[in-house]
């Protein structure tokens, strides 16, 4: 900690940091105006189980209090989301990724107008569903029209808002800042859950006391050393680089690895499949309790056979895609012939990138079924009685990001520490983040 302060622009991006992440939570507390926050009991009732839980989790708590920044930023996912799809699906958006910063340029703007749109659909929802759940908190005095309207534009900007910081932090910051404004809004809820997940086993409300709630810390340290190991393992390919002598004989040099990792997608499956899982949300407003089909209350509830099972297969999809958009087995495999690289009983060109797509398709299925397990394990840790808020942080979404934003923001410091010559966080090897 010393060595970080010594270095001037870690320090300055530290505190810039802490000020912009300091300046979201203030704003999670800031309720729209029109409404009374002494008459949010049901509306935080509705929030403390279900899917809503997952979604007030995201937001740090914004959700419940009726904030500005209720949505939060899974609106922008969803949007990044449909653009990536139509990366895949649309000549015109396929040229954009082509085309380099000009054309992620173009895509971040278009990402941003679809945020709105999506913004605009998600906030009507959210402030019907506001009026069936705590209706007395609104301020009868108020045209609803006018309050609906200027509500909707309040949410929107919230967003939008929340979007700029984790843009600036990004920037000017440490680690990736949208990552971190959702790790920020999950770990605020830890104190809470861990406490009342501590309080309901020592009065005796779930069964086991002192040695049932140690052997929930144990299983919770034991999921996390699975994340860990999950998130930083690597299949390690053998790299043989030719060299030549003064007179152009050639021979080869000391042998490399080249690593490829189990999960490249790191984190994002979850959030992209997370964000798909709260789509169902939007419609909630629009039915009074009893009118809601099955099939749409089993996937608003996080811990039914249905959703768990949704939910794993978009993981496991949403790995393979967000790995095949990110590791290009052809590129590597010209950058390694250009180098005179290859990989020894493989000829250079197409066949060392068939040999690396192979390489990557067969690492890929169990680092996604392994992300699916742990990511469906807060609905088997409910069985044995562990409390819902303490049971989301037993894997699922909240688990994994948490571990996968805490080990790429450590691994950027730590590069920072490195280039000015400093020890590294840890002196038993450097941490292994999104980039190996």
């Amino acid at each position: 900690m010393k060595n970080i302060w010594k270095i001037e622009d870690l320090r300055t991006r530290l505190l810039w940091t802490i000020g912009l992440v300091a300046i979201y939570r203030l704003g999670s507390f800031v309720v729209l105006p029109g409404i009374n926050p002494g008459m949010l009991t049901k509306l935080q009732e509705q929030t403390s189980g279900g899917l809503l839980s997952l979604l007030d989790m995201f937001s740090g708590g914004a959700f419940s209090n009726a904030s500005i920044f209720a949505l939060g930023i899974m609106p922008y996912i969803t949007a990044s989301i449909v653009l990536q799809l139509l990366g895949m699906a649309v000549p015109y958006f396929q040229k954009l990724q082509r085309e380099g910063e000009s054309g992620r340029r173009k895509i971040n703007q278009y990402t941003r107008y679809l945020t709105v749109i999506v913004l605009l659909l998600q906030a009507p929802s959210y402030l019907i569903n506001l009026s069936y759940t705590a209706a007395g908190a609104f301020n009868q005095a108020v045209n609803p029209a006018i309050f609906y309207a200027s509500s909707t534009i309040i949410l929107a900007a919230g967003s939008m808002f929340v979007l700029w910081l984790g843009e600036r932090i990004t920037d000017k910051g440490v680690g990736n800042g949208v990552s971190l404004i959702i790790m920020i809004g999950i770990i605020a809820r830890l104190p809470q859950a861990f406490a009342q997940e501590f309080v309901s086993r020592m009065t005796g409300a779930a069964a086991g006391g002192v040695f049932m709630f140690l052997l929930e810390i144990v299983f919770l340290l034991l999921v996390i050393c699975a994340a860990i190991t999950l998130l930083q393992g690597t299949r390690r390919v053998p790299v043989q680089y030719a060299k030549q002598t003064a007179n152009g004989a050639s021979f080869s040099g000391a042998r490399q690895y080249l690593p490829l990792k189990v999960n490249a997608a790191n984190v994002m499956p979850i959030i992209f499949a997370q964000a798909i899982m709260f789509i169902p949300l939007v419609f909630t407003g629009w039915f009074t309790d009893g009118d809601m089909p099955a099939i749409m209350s089993m996937m608003l509830d996080h811990t039914s056979w249905a959703y768990n099972l949704i939910f794993a297969l978009l993981i496991i999809m949403f790995t393979y895609f967000y790995t095949a958009i990110t590791i290009n087995p052809v590129q590597m495999a010209d950058d390694m012939k250009r180098n005179n690289g290859f990989i020894p009983g493989i000829k250079p060109g197409k066949p060392t990138a068939e040999y690396i797509d192979t390489v990557m398709s067969r690492i890929t299925l169990p680092g996604s079924l392994f992300l699916a397990i742990i990511a469906i394990i807060p609905a088997f840790a409910g069985i044995f009685g562990v409390q819902q808020e303490f049971a989301q942080f037993f894997g699922g979404t909240s688990l994994l990001i948490l571990v996968g934003v805490v080990l790429d923001t450590l691994q950027q410091i730590e590069s920072y520490l490195l280039m000015r010559h400093y020890d590294g966080l840890l002196k038993s090897g450097h941490i292994k983040g999104r980039m190996g």
